[in-house]
């Protein structure tokens, strides 16, 4: 239920200046460096504002939201429409006049929302949620209308980051996987990412280089080079027999009786998502540009395709050696904060694989 604030001193070594203690478990916060604006969301779905004072020995409350009716999962303090932006367990998202502490509005998602950004220039609002789902809402003064929704994890979706350069939002998942929306193409293309062994906690985006950083329960910091022309996955093909061999599947009866043949069990080629039987898809190969960093299943024919080149990686992997829940990254200095569930934080100099 506390707040701290950690200084360097002249040691070098990092203490707590301020220990603060907070009426209910601290779930999520967002800091604003040039109003020094700390908005910090609890379990009990209230939002309580601090300014922080220019040496960063004191915090004062200036106002308290009641903004939901359970935890607080996300908060964005947007500075240029004074806007205080929420979601919550409660499957709401919110939000508030940073001024007047007045509530502007709300929208009801399909499920708890973790993933949460907003785009100043159109005031386009991307919510990630439980579901896997990805809600686009264009936000006025007062209301919010629905733009679209995307569909494309098979778990929920976990964080959100957003390129308001390039117009790309990347989502990742509790499905291992992440996905790269172009949303400013207007193309609809979706491209996949795979890299992590366990849920994606958290997303980071250096605009400068144009690389992705991802990091994971797995303890896995990946950084994606997003400065490549990726291809889109396909879409997996249905057949009740081997796209190759025509030997029929388990569940194709007929055909298995007229050829006297036992079904055999159906798999999909990563690269040209056919369907095929175990035999004809024998092989194993990384493809980076389709976003398989790891070694998966493909068939024979698109095994004796890809080159020495298409193989080579596109992606970095660091491990952290702790569970991660939380990241910051600060581009300016090349800087990842990294927290875990063993209630340690560290920090990384990332200017050696982000440059």
């Amino acid at each position: 239920r506390t707040v701290r604030v950690w200084l360097k001193r002249d040691s070098g070594q990092y203490w707590p200046s301020i220990y603060h203690a907070m009426p209910s478990p601290c779930s999520c916060m967002s800091f604003n460096p040039e109003t020094r604006r700390l908005s910090i969301g609890l379990d009990n779905g209230t939002i309580s504002e601090f300014i922080l004072s220019e040496d960063y020995n004191k915090m004062t409350l200036v106002k308290n939201y009641q903004a939901h009716q359970s935890r607080v999962m996300m908060i964005l303090f947007v500075l240029e429409m004074e806007w205080v932006l929420s979601t919550g367990q409660d499957k709401n998202f919110t939000w508030h006049c940073s001024e007047s502490g007045q509530r502007l509005g709300g929208y009801r998602t399909s499920a708890g929302a973790c993933g949460l950004q907003f785009d100043v220039e159109t005031r386009h609002v991307f919510v990630g949620d439980h579901s896997g789902q990805v809600t686009i809402l264009k936000l006025e003064q007062e209301s919010c209308s629905l733009v679209t929704t995307f569909k494309g994890h098979t778990g929920g979706v976990t964080a959100l980051c957003w390129d308001p350069i390039q117009r790309v939002l990347f989502s990742g998942s509790s499905d291992h996987s992440i996905i790269m929306w172009d949303i400013g193409g207007r193309k609809g293309t979706a491209i996949e990412l795979q890299g992590h062994n366990d849920k994606v906690q958290s997303l980071s985006y250096a605009h400068h280089t144009r690389q992705l950083i991802s990091c994971g329960a797995d303890g896995g910091i990946v950084v994606w080079n997003m400065d490549v022309e990726r291809q889109e996955t396909p879409e997996w093909l249905d057949s009740d027999s081997c796209q190759k061999c025509d030997q029929p599947f388990f569940w194709n009866f007929k055909q298995m009786w007229d050829s006297k043949k036992i079904g055999l069990r159906q798999h999909h080629c990563r690269k040209c998502g056919k369907a095929v039987c175990g035999k004809c898809s024998s092989k194993r190969s990384s493809i980076p540009l389709m976003g398989f960093e790891f070694e998966v299943r493909v068939c024979d024919s698109c095994h004796e395709s890809i080159t020495d080149e298409e193989r080579a990686p596109t992606a970095t992997f660091h491990d952290s050696k702790h569970n991660i829940v939380h990241v910051h990254f600060d581009a300016t200095r090349g800087w990842l904060l990294t927290s875990g569930t063993d209630k340690v934080i560290k920090l990384w100099d990332m200017t050696p694989v982000v440059s």
